[in-house]
Parts: C-alpha cells; structure tokens; sequence
C-alpha cells in the first residue's frame, strides 16, 4: 500500500516534518535517542542528528525508499544476502551504518559514495555459522571511516581487504578466529612489510567472543602499534600476546579467559599501563609475577579467586592508581604494610563483595591519594572511628548491602572532601542527632530507611544536592531536619511505604529540578479527595519519573508543575484493580513540557483535550499501552500536536474510531507518528488476525470522499428504478411497517404484563373473503358453540370483531396481541390476498419476535406447497409437525381434522 512508505522529500531539512514512515522503520533525532534506545541497542549509535532503525529488512531497496536521505545514522536488521552496488549512495551524510543483515557477500562498489561514514559495523549468526565475502577495496571510498565491527561471520582468512589509514578501532567478535595471525590475511594492511614506511596505528583491537582463538602465530602482527586489545571470553593464553610483534601495547584485557597467573612478562616487555584479567581462576600471585607489574596504572582481578594478597602488593605498583579486587575472599585487605611507611598513589580501590568483616585501623592508611573506596556487599557490621583517618582526598564511599549496626557520632568526620555516600540496604539505626554524619562536603547521600524507625526525626546534611531514599514497608511518617534543603537539585524515592511529612515541597526543596518515585504508590504524594491531584507543587522542578509498579489503584493528575519539560509516567496500572483513562486524568497543566512517555499506565484513549493544556509538547512516547483508541478531535487539532509521537510495543483498538488515521498520517506535514512492529487487530480469542490494522480498519471502514460519492449516487439510481414498484406495493408494505412496529410495542407490553394477563379472545382467524363461508359454515359452530358439538370459545372474525372506524392494521395488531391463538386459514386465494398476507408475516414475526408468542396454527383448505408460501414465511421449518393440518374433502376424515383442531386449541388454553 502506498501509505506505507514515506516521501523523501518531506524530510529535507530538521527539525522533522513529516507525516509517516514505513512500519519497519524508525526514525528520531538524536537528542530524542535515550527514548526509544531500545530498538538502537545492536547500533554503535552516538548523538546524532537525526537517525533511522529499520526491523525485518528482506527488500533492502524498498527499504531504503522509504528513509529519509538525510540521516546521518542508519540500521538495519533482517535477512539479506547480499549487498548490491551503491547500496546507500543516496545517503552522503551517513556516519553511522550499522548492518545486522546476516549478509554473506558485499559486491564490488556497495560502499561507494560514503565518504562522511565514521562507524561501521555488519553483524550476522554468531560465531561463524555464515561466511562474508568482502572484495579487497570494499572501503576504499571510506575515508573517515574510524570504527569497523564484524561481529558473528566469518571472513575469509586471505581476502586482503584494504583498510583505510583514518581506522582506530577494528572489532572481530562471536566469529570464527583460530589464531591471531588470520587477521594478517584478512587484513593485511595491519602488518609492517618490508616496504612498508609508517606502522600502522589503532586505537583498539577487539577480539572478544571468538571461543576457538587458541594461538597467536608469532610476529602475526608484525610492527602494529596498538593501544588496547581485547581477548574477553576467548581461551588464548594472554602471555602469548608478547610474541605477536605488536610495536606498541598499553592495554590488555583477558576476562574470562585460560589466564591462571598474571602474564607477568607481557606487562613487562611491553610496560602495559593497563590489565584487566577478571573472571579467571589466578587463585595466587607470586612475588615474581608481582615485581614485573611496576608499570601498571590501572590493574583488574575481580573474581579472580584471591585470598590473600602479597607482601608489599601496593609497594611493587608504584604507578598503580585504580585497583578493583571485588568478588574476591578476601577475608582481610591487608594493603598497608605499617612497618614501611610506604605511600600509594592508589586513587580507586574496589573492595566489594568479599565477605570483610573487619577493616583494621590501619587497613587504609598508606593510602592519602585514595578518591574512591568501594566496600558494598560485605559484612562489615562496625566501623572504627581510626579506620578513615588519613584519607583526606577521599570523595565517593559505597557501603551498600552491608550491616553496619554500630556507627558513632561524626563517624565521618575524618572525611572532609568526602562528597558522595551510598548506605543502601544496610541495617544503619538512624540518630536524630544533626551532627550524626559529620562529613561537611557531602552533597550525594543514598540511604535506605529502617522499617520500624524508633526516630520520627530523619535528620540529613543541610547541603545535599541529590538524595535517595529506600524504604521498607513500614509506613510511618517521617520528619525531615532541617526544614529546607536549599542546594538539593535530585530527589529519589523508592518503596511502597515511604510518606513524608512534607506539607509544603516548595519551600523544602525550592531547587529541585529531577524528582525520581520508584516502585511507590502514588496515595503517598497525591490528595485523597475526589479532584485527587499531585501534592508537590515544585516550581523548578524540570524532570518528573513515576514508577508505580502495579500499585496505584485511581489515577493521580499531575499538574501544577510550571517548569516540567520531561514526564515518565510507568506501570501506574493497578495488578489488582486494572482500570482504563484518559490523558486528561493523567496529565494537566504542564505549560512547559516537552517531552511525555506513557508505559503500561492503562492509557486507552487520546484525545484533543488532552493537548490543549500541553501547548510545548514536543514527544509523546507510548509503550505497552493496549487497544488504544485515537478520537478524530485529533484531526482538527494535528497543528498543535506533538511533532513526535512514537506507539511502541502497543496496538490500537480494532476500531473504526481509528480509521480515519490513515489519510489524515499520508498529509500531515507538522506531526512525525510511528506505529512500530506490525500491529495487527486480535480477534476475540486473542488471535492476530490476518490483515495489518490500517488495512483491516480501511476496508471495513471507508470514509474517502469518493466512495460517498458512489454510494449516494447509486442510491439515488436505485431509488429511481424501485420508485414504481414501491408505487404497486404500497398498500402492502408500508402497512406491514407500521403494523410491525406496532406488533413489537404490543409484544413487549404483553412480555411486561406477566403470565396471568386475561386475553379478550381465544382465537384469532385470519381469512380471505373467499373464505368466509367454510369459516362461517365449518369452523364458527365448531369452536364458538357451545358443549357437546362446540367448544365454547370467543373467536376475532375481522368481519365481525374489527372497531368500526379504526385503522385495519390497527385492528389487525390488537387483535393478534389479545388473542391466545392465530388460526390461519390458507388456500391458493389467500395467498393472493394482500390483506392475508400481511396478517400471515405479521403472525409470523410475533411468533418469532414476541417475549410470549402465541400459539400459531394453519390450516389448508387445500393442498399447497411449501415453495408457494412467501419466501420469509416458509413456515414448515419454523412450525413444529403438529401446527399444521390439511382440511380433508372425504366426509369420513373430517373428524380427524376437528380432533386436531380441538386437541391443539385445548392444550393452548392449559399453557
């Protein structure tokens, strides 16, 4: 369809203008990324212009039509094998083009006109389950080009493919690689020849993930000058890295790898500044090993399995400045040597997760430079008052998951440049004295409150510019000391059950600009009356996240805010009690916001008015929202929308409310909207059906000008040739209406009027003229006469019982409503008789329609067949066999049909 693609003219210039794109695609500028980061997780994205991500890729040239030409970030994933000659010469501007295409061969020129292209990446089945052929000059035209990825397939081993000279980082990951010395075939220009003058130079070399890399050929790498090489999860030993011939290393890491002690003589012969061999089993270091590390700056052995540490550990890395030994048993950090006096120049030491439960004064006394000190998860319960003595430099302490019960007064007083303290999940009894922490630079505090607080006082740094609280699921209030926070720019508050006795925001946090409740209910921060609207009223707030967590049972207006420009509204759908809302119930007057994102909040409807407090919004980013309906008011409003808005992971309604988007998407020039995935309307059982949305809801709901063209003007023809034919019948089909209608009003108040209603007839007959005398002659005597020949009953003879001076038709319906039984009297005259049959489809739709039909019964005069009844009267499948008789000519049969007649008309009386 040709709504699906989108014009590349419409989107020459920024900011973006346009009505639509192909549903495979998605399009954002750069300071928008961080909203819809998600579906660039596979591009080496960077803050860009203007970007594009395309999903389910199989026609790349249809693709491509329908993005943008000025992009200047490209993605792409599917299935394509291969890549046709000047695939994207009409994107000049590319600088980032990330292909996950599963592409086995780039054909000579596919790259041509890229001359701006910075990052480049292709990406297929991990490790090497394809192959990608490259010619030798595929980046010839590459210029600018900085970053090559090949994650997934495998190159052949000799292609010679060129690289130009602007490359600093080259990655080969999840392939297919044996030996290092297979990057000199693939890319030979890596390796010095003999006629080769200037070594080649890169940033990065990155070999991560390719689980059958065992060797390194030595002088495989001849002469390359590198700075940092990454061998993560691969088995080659890391000392073998020495014998590559590499002119230049100053980084080596080899996480999870074969490394089982430190490769002492590659940090030696190459003076490596940084080495990161985490995750491996080392287990021990020998002073040896140790005594070749003096060039280290930074040194990594996370779950390494060490228990202890050598002697003079520090004292053999004069130059070390970050240390991470987390996921260790370390079950002392003997770091400082007291009898040596020596002096580290360590910066960032990282002790987590190493079952410590106790630090010795003098655990960190060699150690002035120190700016950070990590000790989260581990099972310090107490603090000496000596411990951070001389730590003078020391800025961010982590104590998180630790128990921490005894703590003094003015514990942190020796920490004077300390600015940032995190003590979450902790077990810390809070003191309401002022004085408590006695760190007078501290501007970032993370705490976690206790769930019974003996306190009612939380008393904490007057100075803070960011805070974050936890709390348990207690639920008693808190006060907090002081009464302002003047400098206090980021407030966090996470749990259920956190209230604080904060009656006016404004004056307590009259600097706030980003204010974060996660996993909180809203009862806590909103008014309980009906208007149910946000309590805090923060006039510099700018940036408002809600996490509810499934726990918010009405909705909470958040309003009152003058200076908002981003709202994240998520999972505000209550578990228990889900309910549907409006916009209008969520957000109110938000004058300057810009950016809005909706996530599982039970969104089911947009409209105008919920816009038209929202006069700068700028994107509006849905996600997870289901069977949304988009009112039409948004059509006469589209000026004044958002210029972005983006429906992710969420469906509309099978509506024929929302049809009308189609159109009105195809020529809206002011408002960009993506409908990302392939929405497909769900049948009852949740099925998806079998047609896209728009196509489904356009066929089954056209509203183009043409088509009511058509209709009206093939209704006036059709009036046109029916008009003499409803000339004839207008005696019989305008009364059959009326009397419907009438029948159906009379039926429902008998319906109304209850089982014991008194009728005023028994049977009524319905005749022809012709009739009259076997109605007269036979059938009067045997039902009004009186016992034993008759059965003493009141018959409706139209001739005799009708109200003199009312409408036929009238008569007909009263009669028909008061009567217990419609005897109909049938012969080949009848069925000519324009009043019989009307009184025979109005018996008939009473006895279909009615709550408490009556009994109807037919009796023939004289053989007919059931074809020669009217069509929407076929009478024999609707009756039961009994209700039916045939009038016998033989005088010696009648009594037979009288036994039926009286047998019939007596049950009817009993029912």
């Amino acid at each position: 369809m040709g709504w699906h693609l989108l014009l590349p003219g419409l989107l020459l210039s920024l900011p973006l203008v346009t009505g639509w794109t192909t549903s495979k695609c998605l399009l954002t500028e750069g300071s928008q990324l961080p909203l819809v980061s998600r579906y660039f997780s596979l591009c080496p994205v960077s803050q860009l212009s203007f970007l594009a991500a395309c999903i389910s890729v199989s026609n790349l040239t249809q693709t491509l039509a329908a993005v943008p030409r000025t992009v200047e970030g490209l993605c792409l994933g599917g299935s394509v094998s291969s890549l046709p000659p000047d695939a994207f010469s009409a994107f000049p501007g590319l600088k980032i083009l990330a292909l996950n295409l599963h592409l086995t061969q780039l054909l000579p020129g596919a790259l041509r006109g890229l001359g701006q292209l910075q990052k480049l990446s292709f990406g297929g089945y991990p490790f090497g389950k394809r192959s990608l052929f490259l010619p030798p000059d595929a980046f010839r035209d590459l210029i600018a080009l900085q970053s090559l990825h090949i994650f997934g397939p495998c190159l052949d081993k000799k292609a010679g493919v060129q690289l130009p000279r602007s490359l600093q980082r080259l990655s080969v990951t999840f392939s297919c690689l044996q030996d290092v010395g297979e990057l000199a075939g693939m890319f030979p220009d890596l390796v010095q020849g003999p006629s080769s003058r200037d070594p080649w130079t890169l940033h990065m070399l990155d070999l991560k993930f390719n689980l059958g890399l065992k060797m390194a050929s030595p002088g495989s790498l001849q002469g390359l000058q590198l700075e940092t090489l990454i061998l993560d999860q691969t088995p080659l030993e890391a000392a073998r890295v020495r014998d590559l011939g590499l002119q230049k290393l100053h980084v080596l890491s080899a996480q999870s790898t074969a490394v089982a002690e430190l490769p002492a003589e590659a940090v030696a012969h190459f003076k490596l500044q940084e080495l990161k061999v985490g995750r491996n089993k080392i287990g021990y270091i020998s002073r040896e090993a140790l005594a070749s590390c003096n060039s280290l700056k930074s040194l990594g052995l996370q779950s390494t399995g060490l228990t202890q540490l050598p002697p003079g550990f520090l004292a053999a890395m004069p130059r070390l400045e970050t240390l991470n030994l987390a996921g260790n048993q370390l079950q002392s950090a003997t770091l400082c040597m007291n009898e040596t006096g020596d002096v580290s120049g360590l910066r960032s030491l990282n002790l987590a997760s190493n079952g410590l439960r106790i630090l010795p004064p003098a655990t960190f006394s060699c150690l002035p430079h120190l700016r950070e000190l990590l000790l989260q998860d581990n099972q310090l319960l107490s603090l000496e008052g000596q411990l951070f003595r001389g730590l003078q430099q020391l800025e961010t302490l982590n104590l998180d998951k630790n128990p921490l019960l005894n703590l003094g007064k003015n514990w942190l007083a020796a920490l004077p440049a300390l600015t940032t303290l995190s003590l979450l999940d902790t077990q810390i009894s809070l003191s309401p004295d002022p004085g408590f922490w006695g760190a007078q630079s501290l501007h970032t505090l993370r705490l976690k409150l206790p769930s019974h607080p003996a306190p009612s006082v939380l008393s904490l740094p007057m100075y803070l510019t960011s805070l974050e609280l936890h709390a348990s699921t207690g639920t008693k209030p808190w006060r907090l000391s002081p009464n302002v926070f003047p400098f206090l720019e980021t407030l966090t508050i996470r749990g259920r059950g956190l209230k604080l006795e904060v009656q006016n925001a404004s004056e307590v946090f009259p600097t706030l600009h980003q204010l974060f409740l996660l996993q909180n209910s809203l009862e806590a921060f909103c008014s309980q009356d009906t208007s149910n609207i946000f309590l805090w009223q923060l006039p510099k707030l700018q940036s408002l996240k809600i996490w509810g967590a499934g726990s918010n049972s009405r909705p909470c207006l958040i309003t009152g805010l003058p200076s908002l420009q981003e709202l994240k509204l998520e999972s505000l759908q209550s578990i228990a009690q889900p309910r549907s809302v409006q916009l209008e119930e969520l957000v109110g007057e938000l004058p300057q916001l810009r950016v809005l994102q909706l996530s599982s909040t039970g969104l089911k409807s947009l409209s105008a008015a919920a816009f038209q407090r929202l006069g700068s919004l700028r994107v509006l980013v849905l996600y997870t929202e289901k069977d949304l309906v988009l009112h039409d008011s948004l059509r006469e409003y589209s000026p004044q929308l958002p210029q972005y808005i983006y429906i992710l992971q969420s469906n509309l309604a099978c509506q024929c409310a929302n049809a009308w988007m189609e159109p009105w998407v195809k020529q809206s020039t002011k408002t960009y909207i993506q409908i990302l995935d392939r929405q497909l309307c769900l049948t009852e059982e949740g099925v998806p059906a079998k047609h896209p949305l728009f196509s489904f809801l356009w066929d089954h709901c056209p509203q183009t000008l043409e088509l009511k063209l058509f209709l009206a003007s093939s209704s006036l023809v059709f009036l046109l040739i029916v008009l003499p034919l409803l000339q004839e019948a207008r005696n019989l089909w305008i009364p059959f209406l009326q009397a419907l209608f009438r029948l159906w009003l009379q039926g429902r108040r008998r319906g109304h009027g209850g089982e014991g209603k008194r009728f005023l007839f028994d049977v009524f007959v319905s005749h022809c003229r012709q009739d009259q005398g076997w109605v007269i002659e036979e059938l009067l005597p045997a039902l009004e006469g009186f016992l034993p020949a008759g059965l003493g009953l009141r018959l409706c003879l139209p001739d005799r019982d009708f109200e003199p001076g009312k409408d036929v038709v009238d008569n007909v319906v009263d009669s028909m409503v008061n009567s217990r039984v419609i005897l109909c009297v049938l012969s080949g005259q009848a069925l000519c008789s324009p009043r019989c049959r009307l009184e025979l489809r109005l018996a008939t739709s009473l006895f279909l329609a009615a709550p408490f039909p009556p009994v109807l019964l037919l009796a023939f005069l004289e053989p007919i067949s059931r074809h020669q009844l009217p069509g929407y009267h076929r009478l024999a499948r609707l009756l039961r066999r009994g209700d039916y008789c045939l009038w016998p000519k033989e005088e010696e049969r009648k009594g037979g049909f009288w036994a039926w007649l009286k047998s019939r008309l007596g049950q009817a009386g009993s029912e």
